[in-house]
């Protein structure tokens, strides 16, 4: 309900009967029912706070502003008067813009996105507002940006259509072939059949073609057993399972800090995840915690800051030197900041060379921002609500300046100086803000023009080095070369750098441009374009105060995550947006890179392209940069081939530019690009824009047909993550939009080391088991009907009772496989870690080749031989215990009795791990099978109309062929399977197979039962443990503990366990000689490498 006003009184209404130009009231806490123009506040100067979670997931708080020609209708009374016209934009989805103007009388003014209040949005810090409805219900932005996911399939599940369609032409096939025979077949010299003229059509001799028709009806339904319906909900449960207990529930990938589980959104590309062979990541906040600390500085070019960064931490031990770091003292710690140096602390920088820059430093960091202070109006317990992390950065550093930022109205900033005069001395200054040039991406800069107490006029600028310095005075920056060189000597040590400007105004010159600025903001056409052309006229001639430098520190874990995820056959790329510089300097950090790899840099800021940017032909320069680029990617490409031709071993690595990337992704150079990209183990994209990152892995996905996986935490990397086969989001500091986009969300990257070779390695190898087995059974079933059929003179005589047959799929062999997919597992979780090169099938995709699927089909072929003619010879010879002869339905019994157990112990044999829960599937199945046989054919029953089934197992059980039957058929029919993978471990073994002989042999320490709810389990994991099972347990599933692999519990329980090893690399000579197994050697785990289990 919200507050509407209707005939000049407030009344309660329910959204859904809000109309465009209605009058509402929102109070405090409350969400906007509506996007609405906002008028007036409770407020001083017309101001509100809203909290945008529902939107971008950010929950700092944005400033909205009324139009001050509106302010005073905050009461009812004013509220009915309030009379204007609304011209503005259609509905669209655009969430930050906003293009329209507000006529009251003759008045016409600016409406931005400043005054608009958007439907999800919650009003914060203020008692009520007043606004008016433009757009609402579906027409709200929000709603309008309300979809789904783009729907994503697994390649797998694409194969497995595939492979419906293969068996569909064997089912056409098999049953055009029996009907033509039937129609041959047929004729009335076999008088025993019966067939007379009166006989019905379909086994009329004088129309064999309408025969053949009508028996391949016939055939169409007593083969369809052969299409595994069942196998779709089947693989649907299983995922479900491993996304709900196994997945969400891992604690290993749930981060304690932030109190984020793992969350999977969606089921279908659990087996996707074990395939993946490129993965796209971003930098900021994923590789990094994009929790940003002022770290160093440049002030009339001279470096301040002492620190030292990971990234010059690892430059140093890259190159066999030490770094003596230095201990910060603990006065100058404090979130957003992380600077030592005595030379500005504590008003020190008064005694600087050039104190007065160092103040325009300071006051720039003071006022150039938008941010919001919250809390009491005291250094220590302020709250700065920032719209980044950097600018948080920025303000608290002015703030351990002396420079302390502490209220903003709309059209001013107060700030607390101290020891500008003299030390100890504090003073509020007011400064008052004229107008704000926002940051956008196309800008890369924002800038601030603000009046001082005294009636100076300054503007102050910051933004990427890049558009700062083409906007220099060209006199009167003696300190320009200089900055540079720091800013690329920040770059070389991973921080992020922002450039700081600015320029005094004259009144009548500043006049004169606002009057243009205004006439811009009321444009309703290209409103973004003409305030950028305006914005441009006025952010020139700027004087180089320094430039700024911020710590966002990698993430833990990452550098062994990416060296673990690279042994395992996965290529990493780091698309950002950072400089060259730092990019290169992330990627060595974090494993990416290292000494030993020939690089590939495909720069754009060379002298060449310099000077032609400096003539100012634009035509000109595209064309230079583009023919650099052609021949850069050739000449690399031809390199690259030769050292792959004579340096074996040798891995390459790619580095390249946004602006490169634009030309290097044109029609022309896109293949060159590809096959230049593949080659290398690592890539890096700096200077990208969120449509290059989605161009890179479209350019993979599409180009190279390779499994791709993107993971960010940012609404720039959301076209990036949809982009890929699977999407990973980032719950990170830059909102939730990534999550949302996502198909999976993690808390880390690092994550990424189970989620992909534990889970996703698991899951597929399950789901290629079970689709193959399906397969399996299901052609066996069907092909002992189409033996049958053989002796039936092709009439479609079913072998089995028509309840045999609908229940195969649904009770008989439905759970064992089921089971399979849900807790078999090759190797323990501790080796699945410790040995990535196992996650390496998946990429080769060893499991689901069609190879494998034809080793399956000759076993089912092979199997439904000796499962039909053994019994059917059974048969003929044998007799009941009253002497008479078996007969049809005695046979098809018998032979349906084989083929269950046949194709449970098949099962059974496939299996890597056996479980109770295996034991008790499978021959449980078996024993249901024989309790459903007793009670079905025990009494005559309404499913059995015609009594075929009726005492007929009893009959076969009376005789002495059932039992050598059940006993020798399966044997017989398993030989061959068995053979088959003995011959495998033996003389081709899979990798998984060593490992698995290093298990047996060495033996894995278990431990004894424990409790999952153990009296030492500390209060925060109660979350960590929830959903999972509460009971002693001897093995349960590959997320938990097994009778041969390490203890899941025993983690918990903080017993430690011992780390074993063997040496995949060796496989081959096991090949050769299985004695040399005893003498292989041992490598310890990456550090980092625990036992999940």
């Amino acid at each position: 309900m919200v507050d509407v006003l209707r005939d000049g009184h407030w009344r309660k209404l329910p959204w859904r009967r809000l109309v465009v130009g209605d009058i509402v009231k929102v109070h405090k806490d409350s969400f906007f029912p509506a996007d609405l123009l906002f008028l007036a506040s409770t407020n001083q100067d017309g101001v509100c706070y809203v909290e945008t979670s529902n939107l971008d997931g950010e929950t700092n708080l944005k400033i909205r502003k009324a139009l001050e020609r509106t302010w005073d209708y905050v009461d009812e009374e004013r509220a009915k008067e309030f009379q204007g016209e609304i011209q503005c934009e259609q509905p669209n989805n655009s969430l930050y813009t906003f293009t329209g103007n507000l006529i009251i009388g003759k008045q016409t003014l600016p409406v931005t996105p400043n005054q608009l209040l958007l439907r999800g949005c919650s009003l914060r810090n203020t008692e009520f507002i007043v606004g008016v409805a433009v757009f609402t219900g579906h027409e709200t932005k929000v709603m309008m940006n309300a979809m789904n996911v783009p729907s994503k399939r697994s390649t797998l599940e694409r194969r497995l259509d595939m492979l419906i369609l293969i068996l569909f032409s064997i089912l056409f096939i098999m049953c055009f072939i029996d009907s033509i025979c039937s129609g041959i077949f047929i004729n009335r010299k076999y008088w025993y059949l019966g067939l007379t003229s009166d006989v019905e059509d379909q086994f009329n001799p004088g129309n064999r073609f309408l025969v053949a028709c009508l028996t391949f009806l016939t055939f169409v339904t007593l083969f369809s057993p052969i299409i595994p319906i069942s196998l779709y909900v089947s693989i649907e449960m299983i995922k479900v399972f491993q996304v709900t207990q196994f997945i969400n529930k891992d604690v290993k990938m749930y981060h304690k800090e932030t109190n984020t589980p793992a969350l999977a959104r969606t089921s279908n590309l659990n087996e996707e995840l074990g395939q993946v062979e490129y993965i796209f990541s971003d930098k900021t906040g994923t590789l990094t915690r994009n929790l940003m600390e002022f770290f160093k500085c440049s002030i009339g070019g001279v470096i301040y800051g002492k620190g030292v960064t990971e990234i010059e931490k690892a430059a140093a031990r890259r190159n066999g030197t030490g770094i003596e770091e230095m201990e910060s003292p603990a006065e100058s710690h404090e979130k957003y900041f992380n600077f030592d140096d005595d030379r500005l602390m504590r008003g020190a920088w008064r005694n600087e060379p050039n104190p007065e820059l160092c103040k325009e430093f300071f006051r720039c960091l003071a006022v150039c921002h938008t941010v919001l202070p919250e809390g009491d109006e005291l250094p220590e317990k302020i709250v700065y609500q920032a719209a980044s992390p950097d600018e948080a950065a920025l303000v608290t550093a002015a703030k351990m300046f002396g420079f302390f930022f502490f209220r903003r109205t709309p059209t001013s900033i107060r700030v607390r100086e101290s020891h500008v005069e003299k030390i100890g001395r504090m003073q509020d200054v007011e400064y008052e803000i004229l107008n704000v040039l926002e940051f956008n991406s196309t800008r890369k800069r924002q800038s601030v023009i603000c009046r001082y107490p005294n009636g100076r006029l300054v503007l102050y600028c910051k933004g990427a080095d890049s558009v700062i310095y083409e906007r220099l005075m060209e006199r009167h920056n003696p300190f320009k070369d200089t900055n540079r060189d720091h800013l690329e000597y920040f770059g070389a040590a991973g921080l992020r750098t922002l450039c700081l400007a600015y320029r005094d105004l004259d009144i009548n010159a500043y006049e004169m441009w606002n009057e243009k600025f205004v006439q811009a903001k009321s444009a309703l056409r290209d409103r973004e374009k003409k305030l950028d052309e305006v914005a441009e006229l006025i952010e020139k001639d700027l004087i180089l105060i320094g430039s700024t430098a911020i710590e966002d520190k990698l993430q833990e874990g990452v550098p062994v995550c990416i060296e673990t995820l690279a042994k395992g056959g996965i290529k990493i790329w780091v698309l950002t947006g950072d400089k060259l510089e730092t990019a290169i300097n992330i990627a060595y950090a974090c494993s990416l890179m290292n000494n030993g790899m020939k690089q590939f840099i495909i720069n754009s800021d060379t002298k060449e392209i310099r000077d032609v940017e400096d003539r100012g032909d634009a035509l000109e320069t595209a064309q230079v940069i583009e023919r650099y680029v052609a021949e850069r990617l050739n000449e690399s490409l031809r390199q690259a081939v030769e050292s792959e031709q004579t340096q074996t071993g040798l891995e390459l690595a790619l580095v390249i530019d946004g602006r490169c990337l634009m030309y290097a992704l044109d029609p022309e150079l896109r293949g060159t690009l590809l096959k230049l990209s593949v080659m290398c183990k690592a890539v890096v994209c700096c200077r990208v824009s969120p449509l290059q990152k989605a161009q890179v892995t479209s350019m993979i996905k599409d180009g190279a047909k390779k499994i791709t996986l993107s993971i960010g935490d940012g609404a720039n990397d959301v076209s990036m993550i949809q982009a890929a086969h699977i999407g990973v989001g980032i719950s990170g500091l830059e909102g939730m939009q990534a999550v949302m986009a996502s198909d999976f969300a993690i808390a880390q990257f690092r994550f990424l080391t189970d989620l992909l070779l534990v889970h996703g390695r698991l899951s597929y190898l399950r789901i290629s088991k079970v689709v193959a087995y399906f397969f399996y059974k299901n052609l066996m079933f069907t092909l002992t009907q189409f033996w049958f059929n053989l002796y039936t003179g092709f009439s479609g005589q079913r072998f089995y009772d028509d309840w045999f047959q609908s229940l195969y799929n649904v009770v008989f062999t439905a759970l064992p496989v089921i089971i399979v997919g849900i807790f078999d597992k090759d190797v323990s979780i501790t080796n699945s870690r410790k040995y990535p090169q196992l996650y390496k099938a998946g990429i080769e995709n060893i499991f689901f080749r069609w190879r494998i699927l034809i080793i399956w089909a000759i076993s089912a072929v092979y199997q439904s031989v000796i499962l039909f003619f053994f019994p059917i010879k059974a048969i003929e010879e044998g007799k009941n215990s009253s002497g008479r002869m078996l007969g049809l339905w005695d046979a098809g019994t018998m032979a349906f009795t084989c083929v269950v157990v046949t194709v449970n112990l098949r099962l059974f044999l496939a299996c890597n791990f056996i479980t109770r829960w295996h034991l008790i599937s499978i021959f449980g199945s078996i024993l249901a099978w024989f309790i459903f046989a007793f009670f079905y054919s025990g009494f005559r029953n309404p499913l059995d109309k015609q009594g075929n089934i009726y005492q007929v197992i009893f009959v076969i059980m009376g005789t002495w062929y059932f039992w050598y039957a059940i006993v020798l058929v399966p044997v017989a029919s398993l030989a061959l399977d068995f053979l088959h993978e003995g011959m495998r471990r033996w003389f081709a073994p899979y990798d998984y197979h060593i490992i698995q002989e290093e298990e047996k042999i060495k033996g894995v320490e278990r431990d004894e039962l424990l409790l999952v709810e153990s009296p030492r389990q500390a209060p925060e994991q109660s979350l960590e443990l929830t959903g999972l099972h509460g009971e002693m347990s001897k093995h349960t599933g590959y997320s938990f503990d097994s009778p041969c692999f390490d203890s899941f519990f025993a983690s918990q329980e903080g017993v430690s366990m011992s780390q074993r090893s063997y040496d995949i690399a060796r496989r081959a000579s096991m090949r050769v000689s299985r004695r040399q197994s005893s003498d292989l050697g041992s490598d310890s785990p990456p550090p980092g490498h625990n036992s999940l289990i």
